[in-house]
């Protein structure tokens, strides 16, 4: 299994747009984080996710990774919310790909949702 599989062929970063398997190279945990700008619920989840993350990074744990999935409708929107997370995040370009997630392989109903992966693909419960 390779993480395209699920993301597409890039990620962004806060350093810019790599490519997926070269960002989550060596995660044995990636989380997917469904979320928009416009959530009320989302925005009061979304830092202290942010914070636990950070706690993980601060800890040099370096095999768990989130990727943000954004539901936000306009390019400005998501680049406002992405900006004040510490994960990575599913380019805006390929938010059909967020659909494809969303609907049809983790039947996200509502956001936020949060879901993680083994470096297998299968989820963690």
């Amino acid at each position: 299994m390779t993480w395209t599989t699920f993301f597409g062929p890039e990620l962004q970063t806060k350093d810019g747009v790599f490519p997926t398997d070269q960002v989550l190279e060596g995660k044995k945990y990636v989380g997917i984080y469904f979320s928009a700008h416009w959530c009320p619920p989302c925005r009061g989840f979304t830092p202290l996710l942010s914070e636990s993350y950070e706690q993980f990074i601060d800890d040099d744990i370096k095999d768990v990774a989130i990727v943000f999935v954004s539901s936000d409708k306009e390019d400005a929107s998501f680049n406002e919310y992405y900006n004040d997370m510490p994960f990575y995040a599913l380019p805006f370009k390929y938010r059909e790909q967020k659909d494809v997630l969303a609907k049809q392989v983790f039947e996200v109903k509502t956001i936020p949702t949060l879901v993680f992966l083994d470096a297998a693909g299968k989820t963690v419960t």
